[in-house]
């Protein structure tokens, strides 16, 4: 009998990989929030226009999960990764090369849209090399987001400051190109026919139990994602503009979102664990409601000192709940569909998180405050919780606990 292939030592050296990916492949989403300052400066343009071009990764980004999702069910993780690193690095030449908003916008699109390899594709593809430790793997590889998200603009403020947003794109083409690309090499093998039959067995009987068909429950799971990513915008997106307005400096706001992103590894990395024993669908619930009250939390907030401690609590707050959905899709639906499925729903909570910064950068404009913009986010996030709940009652997902072994 052959050694198992899910929850291998292969499985946990491919993780670390992936993870190595995700963490580079990722860092465009999140260069755009650190020269978002420095862009409505050159441009003299408003707030919300200054987050056009953010709002155009974003939508990038959902495409890029879907489509890039399908591409690894039909071509592989590998071919699809290093198709991704080359646009990413055309997308920053072009931002490079952009001398008004509407073409940085447009740059940033395709950014965007090469960047979610490193985000749903790369969480799909890790999720049919694990079944009794599936939810610590996909944390940990989700995490890569925000791990990308902590590093980079602590490492990029000093180039910033120092050379300008441009010269900050230009270092990002070159590490995207020497990393992405020989990493993807190492990614080549695939899990045998036999493992992902078991998993679709399972995700059948799951998928039983809740009364759903596949399409309804993805359109559902959408609709939540959007809910929960809206109010999830808000801080993340914002709280650099937030500090430069009340006067404490980009830097005061890179470092205030690198420890929002650094809790929120943490906070990936203990739903992982608890969605191996109660989950994707409590441990979403759990992490929604810890969102709403973290956001509450700012409304009161106005010193340096406050928003650095409520930055950190909402990191640690809502860091589980995107891979969350991913957990329950593989749960509810079918294995062989997994890239454009987790894609899909993922590409839902992306859409959220670009509508939201949109929206923040409004409701600002309109009233000179982000205090309107976190009440919106609050009552977008209970859209979610509401419709986590009506899951929760209508289904007992049962996850396998036993690893495959192929004969």
């Amino acid at each position: 009998m052959q050694q198992p292939v899910t929850d291998s030592g292969y499985s946990w050296f491919r993780l670390v990989l992936t993870l190595l990916v995700a963490t580079v492949a990722n860092a465009g989403m999140w260069a755009i929030i650190v020269i978002m300052p420095a862009v409505e400066a050159e441009f003299a343009t408003t707030r919300a226009d200054a987050a056009l071009p953010y709002t155009l990764t974003m939508i990038g980004f959902a495409l890029g999960n879907f489509v890039i999702g399908r591409a690894v069910d039909r071509f592989g993780v590998t071919l699809s990764l290093i198709f991704a690193a080359l646009a990413i690095v055309a997308g920053l030449g072009l931002a490079i090369l952009s001398h008004s908003i509407v073409m940085l916008s447009l740059a940033q699109l395709l950014v965007g849209f090469a960047s979610a390899v490193g985000f749903g594709p790369l969480i799909a593809d890790i999720s049919h090399w694990f079944v009794r430790r599936r939810g610590i793997a996909v944390a940990l590889v989700a995490s890569g987001n925000y791990l990308s998200g902590a590093i980079w603009p602590m490492v990029l403020a000093g180039i910033l400051q120092d050379s300008g947003w441009r010269a900050v794109y230009a270092v990002m083409a070159v590490v995207t190109l020497v990393c992405v690309i020989p990493l993807s090499l190492a990614l080549r093998r695939q899990v045998p026919e036999d493992a992902r039959d078991a998993a679709q067995l399972a995700s059948s009987l799951n998928a039983q139990s809740s009364g759903l068909s596949p399409r309804t429950l993805q359109y559902l799971l959408g609709l939540a994602g959007i809910g929960c990513c809206v109010a999830m915008s808000m801080p993340q997106v914002h709280i650099v503009s937030l500090c430069v307005g009340l006067g404490f400096g980009p830097a005061v706001g890179a470092q205030m979102l690198s420890l929002m992103l650094l809790g929120g590894v943490g906070s990936r990395i203990v739903s992982g664990l608890l969605a191996d024993r109660l989950g994707g669908v409590r441990t979403l619930l759990i992490g929604s409601i810890l969102q709403c009250l973290a956001l509450f939390l700012y409304l009161p907030a106005g010193s340096m000192v406050s928003l650095y401690t409520v930055s950190l609590i909402f990191g640690l707050s809502q860091g589980g709940i995107v891979p969350s959905y991913a957990l329950i899709v593989r749960e509810y639906m079918p294995a062989k569909e997994a890239g454009a499925r987790v894609g899909f729903v993922l590409m839902a909570t992306i859409l959220g998180m670009a509508l939201g910064g949109w929206m923040s950068g409004q409701i600002y404009d309109l009233t000179g405050s982000y205090q309107w913009a976190f009440i919106n986010g609050i009552v977008w996030n209970g859209l979610n919780i509401a419709i986590m709940i009506w899951l929760l009652n209508r289904s007992r997902p049962r996850a396998p606990r036993m690893a495959v072994q192929p004969l």
